[in-house]
């Protein structure tokens, strides 16, 4: 959860460590370089990518991984 006292270069840092932690630093900074090449709206693609998926389904996995990944 985002709060008034994380700081943009506290979130840069935790998006760009887990981008690598999880794709690794060559796949991370492709993606990075793809999302600034791209005109395409972020937002409105994930809204698209996430517009199939069963809301079941959905929490299923969102539920698996946070016990998996617990904060």
């Amino acid at each position: 959860m985002m709060t008034d006292s994380v700081s943009s270069a506290e979130i840069m840092d935790k998006g760009i460590n887990c981008l690598i932690d999880n794709l690794g630093s060559v796949e991370a900074e492709y993606f990075i370089s793809t999302l600034l090449r791209e005109k395409g709206d972020y937002t409105k693609w994930r809204q698209k990518y996430f517009a199939d998926i069963d809301e079941t389904a959905f929490y299923e996995a969102t539920a698996k991984y946070g016990k998996a990944n617990p904060l």
